[in-house]
């Protein structure tokens, strides 16, 4: 875990010890907290090897962060933090 610093803007300035490299990341608020989750560059071709589906990558990312949020509500409310 990690402190990191917002500044006017709204903008996080995450530790480099985290390990999280330039590229984008998905950000769930979950309560009085954040989820970050990394994406890699080409999430398609990353999971394309072991995922088929019929479905969009628009389609599958409406899916996916619809989960995520549920997920991490979730999370925090069995451990009391919402």
């Amino acid at each position: 875990m990690a402190v990191v610093t917002v500044d006017e803007r709204g903008r996080m300035t995450i530790p480099k010890e985290m390990g999280l490299k330039r590229g984008k990341a998905v950000v769930i608020p979950a309560g009085s907290f954040f989820v970050v989750i990394p994406v890699p560059a080409d999430p398609h071709k990353f999971a394309g090897s072991w995922l088929s589906t019929e479905r969009t990558v628009k389609e599958l990312k409406v899916i996916a962060e619809k989960r995520a949020a549920e997920d991490a509500v979730g999370r925090a409310k069995r451990r009391r933090q919402l």
